[in-house]
């Protein structure tokens, strides 16, 4: 038992489904061949009737038992062994790829096979041949698949895989057939949510947290939307109990208004304070302006950022910061604690932020935020380790044509920035990179930037290193009329009056990346335009992108055009890879396989 839990580590494998989803590469069959198969190997009788040896390589010539034809054989090799093996009258089953040369039978260097009639299953693991199918014959056994919750046609396919009768039973021309293939899908993603499942810890909350929303909504100069009222409502019965502090992911849209849902749970913790953590200083002081905006006025709001607080935190309903206040020994205990654009923070950084404010075994409760739309197929295995809340609408309609260009219509390009610039909106324009390189047949941010200065007033740049970086972005924002950058900008900036982006090189990024970037127009409903610059023609993916304007149709997209890439797995850049389901095509697989877990749950509770 020791033994195999050693082999389990070296695996890495944490479960038995792991191991029954170990499929063998392939199979050595020594199963008699019935009819001569040219071009395949063949498992035959025979018996040695002439040896000969001509410079150094050995020539036996057999006679098959069953059709009575003669094959030769070459061996290139020679030991003694081969020598004593194929004497003259003995008799073997050899195995090999049997070809045809003018009439007669061929086959290179057989092997005499000493277990006839047995198939035995190949892998290609971390491990000896004999020890993974050792682990195999002991754990992948039916009594313990039905343990699992798989259903008997399940657990026959899985047996077929690992201990075929006959290679019919597997395998349908070279591939796998169809049918098992749908099998291993389910059982992917039943085991991968079984996992997850099984990570799900709740703790009881601080406190009930049931403020009036009322103050704030009401004096909204704007309706709230259908989305968001729906997601502040499923915050409220969450924030509402006391057994279990409330574990929720909040996933929105590119524009889709989640800062009011985040300023919206601020009023429900009243008269408690909540804190919100953003990943950049920038973020932090956007919320913090939105929230003085918008909260009411007796509402105290605190920004902590490294050497620029605003407001005292000691004192504050609502403390908004970046990673700075993880250094803040006095934090005030907080009932809830929200974080936005989670995925830029490591599970550290988060777990440290709930200690902060935890008190024993009673935790605040959390709200995770994010613009970065994930596949719904994604989401739905994210719902075993927490909520999730989707907003896929925004509040209005926004107005963005995507087109892709090339240097031929570059002329036209720079008319149309001189119209925008002319009505005051604002232009970005994103680089590859900072410096030249032989890498990337574009011009970088450096190379570029002469070019646009000579030609307009009030031109900005700013990249990643540039530690400037935020006062440059809020510096346009008042006064600027083109910004040169590179992908920086992706999260988050709300800048009014853009209502042009040109990316130079769309093709070398991901579809989500370019789906934030065109995030930055048209946030105030003004017609808007993206232009994605590529040097190639023919341009599937961006053509696809241009179409399509919901971040979560888009993400589908991503995951189509990169083979299922990075899945959850409790953080979201983990890279959980499957083999065999599709997270873009098999939403079915994924519900199947989510209905069954509850139904077992159901029966056999906790």
């Amino acid at each position: 038992m020791e033994e195999a839990k050693q082999l389990f580590k070296k695996l890495k494998i944490h479960s038995l489904l792991d191991l029954a989803l170990i499929i063998p590469v392939s199979y050595n069959d020594t199963t008699l061949t019935g009819t001569l198969e040219l071009g395949k190997v063949n498992t035959l009788e025979a018996k040695v009737i002439d040896t000969s040896i001509y410079s150094g390589k050995l020539r036996v010539t057999f006679l098959l038992t069953r059709s009575g034809r003669r094959l030769s054989s070459t061996f290139f090799k020679v030991t003694p062994y081969h020598h004593k093996l194929f004497e003259v009258g003995s008799s073997h089953v050899i195995q090999g790829r049997l070809e045809e040369y003018k009439g007669y039978l061929q086959m290179s260097q057989p092997r005499s096979i000493k277990q006839v009639g047995k198939i035995t299953p190949k892998y290609k693991t971390v491990l000896k041949e004999s020890e993974i199918s050792s682990l195999i014959e002991c754990y992948v056994n039916e009594h313990n698949l039905y343990n699992e919750g798989l259903d008997s046609k399940e657990v026959a396919t899985l047996m077929h895989i690992h201990f075929p009768k006959s290679m019919d039973e597997v395998y349908e021309g070279s591939a796998l057939k169809p049918d098992l293939v749908a099998v291993l899908k389910f059982v992917e993603a039943y085991n991968h949510l079984k996992k997850l499942r099984g990570k799900k810890a709740d703790f009881p909350a601080i406190r009930a947290l049931t403020g009036n929303i009322a103050p704030f909504v009401d004096n909204l100069p704007f309706q709230l939307t259908k989305e968001q009222q729906e997601v502040i409502a499923a915050i409220q019965s969450d924030l509402a109990r006391e057994d279990k502090a409330a574990k929720r992911m909040v996933v929105g849209d590119v524009g889709s208004g989640k800062t009011m849902v985040i300023l919206a749970s601020v009023m429900m913790a009243l008269p408690h304070k909540s804190i919100l953590m953003a990943p950049t200083s920038l973020l932090a002081l956007q919320l913090y302006e939105e929230a003085c905006k918008h909260l009411p006025r007796q509402v105290k709001v605190a920004l902590v950022m490294q050497g620029k607080d605003q407001g005292d935190y000691r004192e504050a309903d609502f403390i908004i910061g970046t990673h700075a206040l993880l250094y803040k020994e006095d934090l005030p205990q907080a009932s809830l604690v929200m974080v936005d654009e989670q995925h830029r923070f490591g599970t550290r950084q988060r777990q440290s932020l709930e200690a902060l404010v935890s008190t024993g075994e009673k935790k605040p409760h959390f709200i995770q935020f994010s613009a970065t739309p994930i596949p719904r197929t994604q989401a739905m295995m994210e719902s075993e380790l927490l909520d999730v809340s989707l907003i896929t609408s925004t509040p209005f309609e926004r107005e963005v044509l995507t087109q892709t260009i090339s240097k031929q219509d570059f002329p036209n390009l720079l008319s149309h920035i001189k119209e925008e610039i002319a009505q005051q909106h604002q232009v970005l324009i994103i680089y590859p990179l900072v410096e030249e390189s032989s890498e990337v047949p574009y011009q970088s941010l450096e190379e570029s930037r002469g070019f646009w200065e000579e030609k307009f007033e009030g031109v900005y740049v700013t990249h990643g290193k540039d530690k400037q970086k935020e006062d440059v972005l809020l510096a346009f924002r008042e006064k600027g009329n083109i910004l040169l950058a590179t992908t920086v900008v992706e999260v988050g900036i709300s800048l009014p009056r853009l209502t042009l982006i040109v990316i130079v090189g769309a093709e070398r990024l991901g579809l989500a990346t370019l789906h934030q970037l065109r995030g930055r127009v048209g946030r105030n409903g003004l017609k808007s335009w993206c232009y994605l610059y590529s040097n190639s023609a023919e341009n599937f993916r961006l053509e696809q992108f241009a179409q399509t304007n919901n971040g979560f149709d888009i993400a589908k997209l991503d995951l189509k055009f990169r083979d299922s890439g990075d899945i959850l797995d409790g953080t979201i850049q983990s890279g959980q890879r499957f083999k065999w389901l599709d997270m873009a095509e098999d939403e079915e697989v994924v519900v199947r396989a989510k209905n069954r877990l509850a139904s077992l749950e159901n029966e056999f509770p906790g």
